[in-house]
């Protein structure tokens, strides 16, 4: 979190001071509300009440099409029942428009409704074509064919109809591309409330110009529109512009932070002139408030993250209500988007006057051809005597029509799709012909370079030389090796490291089809099972969860990380399987399972001192080698005991590296990226400034370091509050020279002090505030190779029994809170709570924390 200076503070006041008024005509009339069945044959009336009338001899419209033709899913499908808008379509052959008379000039909803259903005429999935609305490129070479999964698809836009040109009218072009069709389901068109997007200034962010203009003619497409902390909402009588609202929880970065607070909807207040149709008091009924981490500091954001298309401006609105105060002027708190100061010290009861009354603020932001993310975050402000908490209850983001006006980032920069004039032709004409000579001068030079090439080879030929054998990637000429049809090609980039890509089907019988009783564990990507490959290696497969908060970008970061890396400390992988929507990785087997049901929370028998620090220093040699040894610096990201995998003879090896990044370059410092990890390992330098580096690791190894001393969770909410974070504990219990007070009982009478100083020095290094202030790896590795000589050093000299400077015995209250650590129960489960507590900390210990 962001801590601005003085000065800057005082910049930002007056900036936010002079937001413009909010306040909209509240007594809004709908004049325009136009609902199209697109190749229908009657009215259709939905469950919400909307009545869509067919598009042939629709007298609100006229369709002017050479071809169109009007199909419905019931001629390939007769036992569909279903009444449905997504039941027909009307398909295009030629380019083709809608136009639609409006009774009045202003900003206007729209929105299309599009799915491929099958088809015997036309392949609608495969489909390619563009769609642009008085003269504005809504879509270009859009396809189904490019999308991941099939569904129904709704775009949602806002345009203006200005009253020139066409007159008060929207006209819809779609225009198929060379030899396909065009289609569509369904089109909405309604009237927006005056002032629901104000054409007046607004701030931007960053706060350079302070203000900057949005023109009245920008056409925007939403991006997001979320409900903070609330379910989802699509029904009229919940918003009565038929907006939808997406619940927040696939956007949080660290779903802990974050704590979810509802009121009654009905005690929500919209100050005189706001109209209740700028957001439903449903959505400001519900907020995310910072979760209460039981620390003495609650110094962190709420952060959300979004990603968007690249190269555009985007209006981003915020919506508050404050619906957890008891008094006026008590929710004090900041607002960041992208890392740049938005909000600062910001009051919402200052500028409504009441509390829960409904208020939003309007923001610009540009990103760079390079930025595809926009980051939003709430956190406490830096200087102020009030406690620490931030709200936010709904979210919408929408995407800018450009300098082209377009709304799609595939249309080429010089594109011009209605070139048709006589001049545009003999412009294209001469082009082609430059592009024709030239190319056949290239083809020349080309062939000559051939000729001198074969001939200085075939000269070659004629001296005597040694023969020599090419090298192909490992997995080349395998006969073991399945490929599946359709799989993701990672072959251009990591050939020479590329692991066997792995049938489905082979997956299947290796497990039994996915047999609960070979269930390992349960992670944030899904199931971890056990299996046996044809050759009869024994495995780990981890099989994807299609619910999951993890997904398709983790997956594939998890093969690209470790297609180059290989280390007698790192988990191998060895193959993976991309078919049929499904995402398994399939890695060496680990039979001693993660090294945190070793330490707690199960009947395993405990592990030695020795063994202790020999896994510590096997997991810092990984990590080292991510960082030192491999050719691109590697920041893992999620250090932590359920991450660190023992073998048959207790060797660790760090995994998972779903969350893996690329560490700075030479002429960098950090990286800066969205803040992930894993609840109580996260490195708090990180957490405020959202600048990773390999420092971040090292703290979370530090927090690791504390877990095999003390074998507890790192974060107890069970346990007394000054022993509920195990680092602020252990490092209290450090700075007092007494870390021998709260090691592991199991370890009494067996560990030299001399190595517990140094491993005590060791993690408090580890877990300095600042990442400048940590050691590297290496030198974390060399500190834990010097504690292991300290140890077994003192067993070559001492017996346990006489020696003094092994720990003794350890009180009698401390075994009390161990027997009172919530550790019970068996399982491996990365989703399990580390602590028992109650439901209030349930999103706290979810080991996961993504």
């Amino acid at each position: 979190m962001g801590c601005p200076n003085g000065i800057f503070l005082i910049c930002i006041f007056f900036c936010v001071s002079s937001i413009p008024s909010i306040f909209v005509n509240a007594s809004f009339v709908r004049q325009d509300s136009f609902f199209i069945d697109c190749g229908g044959s009657k009215a259709l009336k939905l469950e919400d009440g909307r009545i869509f009338e067919p598009d042939s001899g629709n007298p609100n419209l006229i369709l002017s099409s050479q071809s169109h033709i009007a199909v419905s899913d019931l001629e390939s499908n007769p036992s569909n029942h279903s009444i449905s808008l997504y039941n027909s379509a009307q398909v295009f052959e030629e380019t083709s428009f809608y136009t639609i008379h409006t009774k009045q000039i202003g900003r206007y909803w729209l929105r299309l409704h599009f799915y491929p259903f099958e088809n015997a005429k036309f392949n609608l999935k495969s489909a390619v074509f563009s769609v642009m609305v008085n003269g504005i490129t809504l879509l270009h070479g859009f396809s189904f064919a490019k999308e991941r999964k099939i569904s129904q698809l709704v775009k949602e836009y806002v345009f203006e109809v200005s009253g020139k040109g066409s007159g008060k009218s929207l006209v819809l072009r779609l225009s198929p591309w060379n030899n396909s069709v065009a289609f569509i389901n369904g089109i909405e068109v309604v009237s927006v409330p005056n002032g629901q997007f104000s054409s007046s200034q607004v701030m931007s962010v960053p706060l350079g110009k302070s203000l900057v203009d949005v023109p009245k003619d920008a056409a925007l497409e939403t991006a997001y529109r979320i409900n903070m902390g609330g379910q989802h909402i699509s029904s009229p009588k919940n918003d009565t512009m038929w907006r939808t609202w997406e619940p927040d929880h696939a956007f949080l970065l660290n779903a802990a932070a974050a704590r979810t607070i509802r009121a009654d909807p009905g005690s929500i207040n919209y100050p005189d002139g706001v109209s209740l149709d700028i957001a439903p008091n449903w959505v400001y009924a519900t907020a995310q408030e910072m979760a209460d981490a039981k620390v003495s500091s609650q110094k962190f954001n709420i952060s959300w993250a979004f990603e968007v298309e690249k190269g555009f401006s985007y209006l981003i609105r915020l919506h508050f209500c404050d619906i957890v105060s008891v008094a006026l002027n008590r929710l004090i708190f900041n607002v960041y988007i992208n890392n740049q100061s938005a909000l600062d010290s910001f009051d919402i009861s200052s500028r409504t006057k009441k509390l829960s009354s409904a208020y939003f603020v309007d923001f610009v932001t540009n990103l760079s051809m390079h930025e595809n993310r926009i980051l939003v975050q709430v956190g406490p402000p830096t200087l102020r005597d009030l406690p620490s908490n931030a709200i936010l209850n709904g979210l919408e983001i929408m995407k800018m029509s450009d300098h082209r006006d377009s709304l799609d980032g595939n249309l080429p920069a010089n594109n011009n799709a209605g070139l048709k004039s006589g001049a545009g032709k003999k412009k294209w004409m001469l082009l082609a012909i430059c592009a024709s000579s030239s190319g056949f001068v290239v083809l020349v030079l080309i062939s000559a370079a051939f000729f001198l090439y074969w001939r200085q080879i075939h000269q070659r030929k004629l001296r005597p030389q040694c023969s020599a054998w090419l090298s192909f990637p490992s997995h080349a000429g395998n006969s073991d090796s399945k490929v599946s049809v359709g799989s993701y090609d990672y072959s251009t980039a990591h050939s020479p490291g590329l692991r066997r890509i792995l049938a489905f089907k082979e997956i299947r019988e290796a497990t039994r089809n996915f047999d609960k009783s070979l269930v390992l564990g349960v992670g944030g990507f899904g199931m971890v099972y056990k299996g046996v490959l044809e050759n009869g290696n024994v495995v780990a497969v981890k099989r994807g969860n299609p619910r999951s908060q993890q997904g398709l970008t983790e997956f594939r970061t998890e093969i690209d990380m470790l297609s180059k890396l290989r280390h007698r400390h790192l988990v191998s992988l060895i193959g993976y399987c991309e078919e049929l929507n499904e995402m398994i990785l399939v890695y060496e087997y680990m039979a001693k399972g993660p090294l945190r049901k070793h330490l707690y929370g199960s009947n395993l028998p405990p592990l030695t001192w020795k063994q202790r620090l020999e896994i510590c220093i096997g997991a810092a040699k990984g990590l080292h080698y991510l960082h030192n040894g491999a050719a691109e610096s590697i920041i893992h990201r999620d250090v932590k005991t359920t991450n660190i995998l023992l073998d048959e003879t207790l060797t660790a090896k760090v995994a998972d590296f779903g969350l893996s990044k690329l560490g700075p370059t030479l002429d960098q410092t950090h990286v800066s990226t969205a803040v992930k990890g894993s609840f109580g390992y996260l490195d708090p330098d990180y957490y405020r400034r959202q600048q990773l580096t390999e420092k971040s690791d090292v703290y979370s190894f530090g927090v690791v370091l504390l877990e095999v001393l003390c074998a507890r969770p790192p974060i107890n909410p069970a346990l007394p509050r000054e022993q509920v974070n195990i680092a602020e504990w252990a490092m209290s219990w450090q700075k007092k020279g007494r870390l021998e007070k709260i090691i592991d009982p199991r370890l009494r009478g067996h560990v030299n002090l001399e190595s517990l100083r140094k491993f005590g020095e060791t993690a408090e290094k580890c877990l300095a505030e600042y990442g400048v202030d940590r050691p590297t790896m290496g030198d974390v590795l060399w500190n834990l190779e010097y504690a292991l000589q300290l140890q077994e050093a003192s067993t070559q000299s001492f017996s346990s029994e006489n020696s003094a400077n092994y720990i003794p015995d350890m009180p009698e209250w401390l075994q009390e809170i161990r027997n009172g650590n919530g550790g019970g129960g068996e399982g491996t489960s990365d989703q399990e709570s580390d602590a028992t507590s109650s439901a209030v900390f349930s999103e706290l210990l979810d080991p996961r924390g993504r």
